[in-house]
């Protein structure tokens, strides 16, 4: 492929796309350099409009777009004493979708990994311990994924949380895999895991 440097460069790009498998990579490309230019124009067009119109909501961190909050923050219907906090929008999605879930969100934006270079300062975490002090929140559910990062993560929320709010901290229960992620889980895993969620002691 040294002889066709435009592919080369296309395909070094979308190997930037952390949910494009390896061997994806030439199927999107060809995908890309064969659809109709019409499509391939619309697809080009959607996502500029989309990167230009829509930013994070200044409450919890769930994308907004033509407001500063998000549907959820703005929904006077929500239950504002539960507050689920999640890693990742896929993760607050996979929640989401099942349509039992009243309360609103924390989205953090990852997990703490110090050799990553993800500390809380790369976190919304302090946006968090900022909400515990302005919102009428009862119920703190952790709806971390259950891996080391978010393991720590959740211990190091815990140790922030000021005694003297009063809120309860829940996690979700053990219906979730350990090492799995959230967006991957299927419907029933998920239901069963908010529905069983556990209280931190």
């Amino acid at each position: 492929m040294k002889d066709l440097p435009s592919l080369q460069a296309l395909i070094q790009q979308l190997r930037h796309i952390p949910y494009v498998a390896s061997k994806q990579v030439y199927r999107v490309a060809l995908y890309l350099l064969t659809a109709p230019n019409e499509r391939v124009s619309n697809l080009l067009s959607t996502i500029t409009n989309a990167r230009e119109r829509m930013r994070p909501c200044v409450v919890c961190g769930n994308w907004a777009e033509g407001d500063e909050r998000c549907i959820i923050c703005a929904n006077d219907q929500r239950d504002a004493g539960l507050l689920c906090i999640v890693e990742e929008w896929p993760d607050l999605y996979a929640l989401e979708r099942l349509g039992e879930y009243r309360g609103r969100y924390h989205v953090l934006g990852g997990a703490l990994n110090p050799l990553e270079g993800v500390g809380p300062q790369q976190l919304r975490i302090q946006a968090l311990i900022d909400r515990l002090a302005t919102e009428p929140i009862r119920e703190l559910i952790f709806a971390l994924n259950p891996t080391p990062e978010g393991e720590a993560t959740l211990s190091y929320i815990r140790s922030k949380i000021p005694a003297a709010c009063g809120v309860t901290c829940s996690r979700l229960a053990s219906g979730m895999p350990t090492g799995s992620h959230l967006a991957y889980l299927d419907r029933t895993t998920i239901h069963r895991a908010l529905a069983g969620r556990q209280q931190l002691s």
